[in-house]
């Protein structure tokens, strides 16, 4: 067994109920189209990484979707934020015997196999590994132990979670990785080719 784990948080694809900020501008279809996109994004940068892999769906595990069943183990996110539904897979991960666990979101366009194969080369000598966003949250976070402490008392969603972390983990070994930019609003996406086909209705 690997001693790594990549733990995935996903939400369920659905129409108007994912990407709700992206979806005020871009309207929900566009917004649902574009999770779709980031999704096959994830996959295509996580499959052929040589750790375990796990993804947390927000509502209801899907066995027949884009997550390969004989590369992914799925699992269902358990908690009332983000904070303990993100401690709660931790825990799980750390219950089954790994040693290094690494968390991402499903909303990275910026993140790539070499990225996450780096963090976890950091964690071989540092105890903690963030990924800052440049939103003031983090796109990334490995731990060697459980720290509760990291997602208790945050404002999940505003630009103080990456400096609250921060200040948690001071004393600690830590390492900062690269600053990138996740997918939730417009301005994330408007000026990125790639996302152009997904916003031609905006043009009219």
């Amino acid at each position: 067994m690997s001693k790594n784990l990549l733990l995935i948080l996903t939400r369920n694809p659905e129409l108007g109920k994912c990407k709700t900020r992206l979806a005020a501008k871009v309207g929900d279809q566009a917004a649902l189209d574009i999770y779709n996109f980031l999704l096959d994004k994830t996959v295509s940068f996580t499959k052929n990484l040589k750790v375990e892999k796990w993804v947390y769906y927000s509502e209801t595990i899907w066995m027949d979707d884009i997550w390969d069943n004989k590369v992914y183990k799925k699992k269902l996110q358990v908690g009332n934020d983000l904070g303990e539904r993100m401690m709660n897979a931790f825990d799980e991960g750390f219950k089954a015997g790994f040693e290094n666990i690494i968390i991402i979101g499903s909303d990275m366009f910026h993140l790539d196999q070499t990225d996450l194969e780096a963090a976890f080369s950091k964690l071989m000598d540092h105890d903690f590994v963030v990924g800052p966003a440049e939103d003031g949250g983090y796109y990334l976070l490995g731990m060697k132990s459980l720290k509760p402490k990291l997602f208790q008392n945050k404002d999940w969603g505003t630009n103080t979670v990456l400096a609250d972390t921060l200040s948690d983990i001071k004393d600690e070994k830590f390492v900062l990785l690269d600053e990138k930019n996740d997918v939730d609003y417009y301005e994330d996406i408007k000026d990125i080719e790639a996302f152009a086909p997904f916003l031609k209705h905006m043009e009219e």
